[in-house]
């Protein structure tokens, strides 16, 4: 049960990005590019969670988790902080 969460999870991640990246292509408003790359890197949060738990249940990969997840939340940190829109 907790990998088919994990897969919808990476699914709906992957929709909102793509969702936002298109809207933003079609409006040009950066915080739409913000957070299009900001689910773009919470998309492979997902996938490395999916990869940590189900595929490789003996492999530790927290620490990727941990840092694609931090890196996930820099453009969006960015597009709040110094976007003057």
């Amino acid at each position: 049960m907790a990998s088919i969460i994990y897969l919808l999870c990476a699914a709906t991640a992957l929709a909102c990005a793509w969702m936002l990246l298109r809207s933003y292509r079609r409006t040009r408003y950066r915080l739409l590019l913000w957070s299009g790359l900001c689910f773009c890197g919470m998309f492979l949060n997902n996938v490395l969670l999916v990869l940590d738990r189900v595929v490789f249940p003996d492999i530790d990969l927290s620490t990727y988790r941990l840092v694609a997840a931090l890196v996930a939340l820099l453009p969006l940190l960015y597009g709040l902080v110094w976007e003057d829109e």
